[in-house]
């Protein structure tokens, strides 16, 4: 019974900490799942949208903290009974969005690991035997050391946590699953495996008049895209960097291009307020805030492959 007990602890605990750690890298897209569940095609929840970002957040540190506290013994009866709380709220969503086919992917392990609703709920189902079996048991978890230690431990996975995703909404991702990392080819990504989707299958630029210039985009060797999926919600700060970093591109031969999905004409007035000097491509929301976590942010291609990306904020980092 003890070993069954430990091994239960060990695979919660690993689990939550692993589920939590790839949402903490990159929090603005857990952000974006929160979204897709509270659209009124799903829960019919819009007026939480606004605040889908903190409470993202807040979701993203209970999941970590809780494998934290479960691993190392400390509070063990709360802890389970927040473990309870938490694995039936995620059993309650993705039975939801399973049974009524209204999300495809769960996102319960950000980008890094991709699940089916129907998969997701069965594995919730299985913590929430392992979770309960504990619940019956709380009394055999024992701390893996003096109570100064679990404190330290306690309260360094809380600064550190929202240290990481401080700094990583400020920046870029740390770690990116995406299909859009630094290094990856675009075109190869759209190659079709078998009967699979490819991991890019909405990789699609247009002009105002409708032309389609993806493949003068993914074929071109200097590319640099500024990245802005609404305009109207991009950061206005940063667009007198923007505007040096595209300057300096244009002089040194680069195709540069502003992806939006934005209306044509909102690019136009904010174009000629900063004076920008190069055009708009329209381009998919969802596919564009999978491109890059920034809004906005800059991409360079070359012949296709991702060379660099970055927050708007550290545009001074460029090195064309």
């Amino acid at each position: 019974m003890k070993i069954a007990i430990q091994i239960s602890k060990i695979i919660i605990g690993i689990t939550f900490i692993f589920s939590g750690f790839v949402k903490m890298v990159d929090p603005l897209g857990t952000s974006y799942k929160l979204q897709e569940y509270l659209s009124a095609d799903v829960l019919n929840l819009e007026s939480l949208i606004h605040y889908a970002l903190p409470l993202s957040v807040l979701l993203i540190f209970i999941e970590f903290f809780l494998g934290v506290l479960l691993l190392i013994g400390y509070l063990p009866k709360i802890t389970i009974w927040g473990l309870v709380l938490l694995i039936g709220f995620f059993l309650f969503l993705t039975w939801y969005s399973a049974y009524y086919n209204k999300v495809t992917d769960c996102g319960c392990f950000g980008d890094a690991v991709t699940l089916t609703p129907w998969q997701t709920f069965y594995k919730n189902v299985f913590f929430l035997i392992l979770i309960i079996f504990l619940l019956f048991n709380s009394k055999e978890i024992k701390p893996i050391g003096g109570i100064p230690l679990l404190k330290w431990i306690s309260f360094l996975s809380f600064i550190g946590s929202f240290t990481l995703m401080y700094y990583v909404l400020l920046h870029l991702p740390i770690i990116d699953f995406r299909p859009y990392a630094v290094g990856k080819n675009i075109p190869a990504q759209m190659q079709f495996v078998g009967d699979d989707l490819p991991p890019v299958h909405d990789f699609l630029l247009e002009t105002n008049d409708g032309e389609d210039l993806t493949n003068k985009v993914l074929e071109s060797q200097k590319v640099l895209l500024v990245v802005m999926n609404t305009i109207e919600k991009s950061r206005k700060g940063a667009f007198k960097n923007v505007k040096k970093i595209t300057d300096k591109a244009i002089n040194e031969g680069y195709l540069v291009y502003a992806l939006s999905s934005s209306l044509n004409d909102t690019f136009v007035e904010y174009r000629k307020n900063n004076n920008f000097n190069f055009e708009m491509l329209f381009c998919d929301e969802t596919t564009l805030k999978t491109i890059v976590r920034a809004n906005p942010g800059v991409v360079i291609l070359n012949t296709g492959t991702v060379k660099g990306k970055w927050n708007a904020r550290d545009i001074d980092k460029i090195n064309l």
